[in-house]
């Protein structure tokens, strides 16, 4: 048989599957009124389980794990039909609007001069800070009441993801309502009259080490963990040793009486750290575009392909996706996701269900807008 009669047919065939794709289809919206009428979940793994089972005994043994996505796929195409059609009557969700230009008790962790004060001062001009040690107190302030508005920065454009935000996320009960950017001016700082041959040692917050790592290198500095580059500096201030330095920025240095020994120190100029703002409650501005989740999956083959493919079905675009260890010992990981999407589109509100019942554990953080 020459290759355009194998073409011909293949085509035939295609159009015929495409004919059963849409009659399977439609049968499937017959089943979602249906399940509508007696009050019926959508989703029902059972079932699904046992059509795939049944597909896989069917198929040939060389195509049974083909067989059997082929047709996860299809019925993930019928869940998410079915759930656009009863969404489609749904009342849109009412959800409250930020009050950040009222907002008086607002926080981040540092101190003046830190980078997040200024992020925050971004989002609250005019307005006191109250200064946390830990990003763990911030965290912990929102979900108590205690701040109306908490501060954190998650993602560097140098060195990446800010670790300890993202796996304290898991941990508070929290929403992301804004986003900001801004851009770290790293310098070197030290005591009045210090020279660089008399530091033996540089103290900063890990992210700025690492932003700041072809510098050090190149002159043999070893390097400490603190805090935050604002309190580092506090710290070189008050313990008088001339033989220690801070990573901070300028602000910071002149707050607390430093020499700058370098400027614009950092690997790559600029340098940006993006900054959230997060709330107790779930508030988004009618604007907000981007949505973020976090959600574990089972150890199963192809369940992230699973995953990203419901995006796709949506027509969702997704913005970011990244995997943390769980701090449990056993290897497995939680996927934190941004995609684009403003939470009173009903469709979103599918999308997201289809999305929760695919996953073993599902968190969503918010509706947000980026400054």
């Amino acid at each position: 048989m020459e290759l355009n009669e194998i073409r011909t047919e293949i085509d035939a065939l295609d159009q015929q599957l495409q004919t059963l794709f849409e009659q399977r289809m439609a049968l499937c919206l017959d089943v979602a009124k249906y399940k509508q009428e007696h009050h019926m979940q959508i989703f029902q793994a059972d079932r699904e389980k046992q059509v795939l089972d049944e597909v896989e005994k069917r198929a040939a043994p060389h195509m049974a794990q083909a067989s059997r996505t082929l047709f996860q796929t299809i019925m993930s195409i019928s869940s998410q039909l079915q759930q656009k059609m009863l969404i489609a009557t749904d009342i849109p969700p009412e959800i409250p609007i930020p009050h950040m230009e009222t907002a008086i008790k607002v926080g981040c962790q540092g101190t003046a001069g830190a980078n997040s004060e200024t992020a925050t001062q971004s989002f609250f001009p005019n307005r006191q800070i109250q200064f946390y040690p830990t990003f763990d107190h911030v965290f912990a302030a929102v979900e108590s009441g205690e701040l109306e508005y908490g501060v954190l920065p998650i993602y560097n454009s140098i060195s990446g993801t800010v670790t300890q935000t993202i796996d304290l996320m898991h941990k508070y009960s929290f929403f992301i309502t804004a986003t900001n950017q801004v851009e770290v001016m790293h310098c070197l700082a030290a005591l009045p009259g210090t020279q660089m041959d008399e530091i033996a040692v540089v103290y900063s917050h890990s992210q700025a080490l690492t932003q700041c790592s072809d510098f050090l290198d190149a002159r043999g500095l070893p390097r400490r963990d603190y805090s935050n580059t604002a309190t580092a500096a506090q710290m070189v201030a008050e313990a008088g040793d001339k033989a220690i330095a801070a990573i901070c920025s300028e602000e910071a240095a002149r707050k607390n009486h430093l020499e700058v020994l370098a400027h614009h120190i950092s690997n790559v100029v600029p340098n940006y750290t993006q900054f959230i703002c997060i709330t107790k409650d779930m508030q988004a501005a009618k604007e907000a575009s981007v949505i973020s989740v976090m959600l574990t999956l089972p150890n199963e083959p192809g369940s992230l392909s699973q995953i990203l493919n419901k995006f796709l079905l949506y027509g969702l675009d997704l913005t970011k996706i990244e995997s943390r260890p769980i701090q449990s010992g056993n290897f497995d990981v939680i996927f934190h996701i941004d995609f684009k999407g403003n939470l009173r589109d009903r469709s979103i509100a599918a999308f997201l269900n289809d999305l929760c019942k695919s996953s073993q554990k599902f968190k969503l953080l918010g509706n947000m807008i980026r400054k």
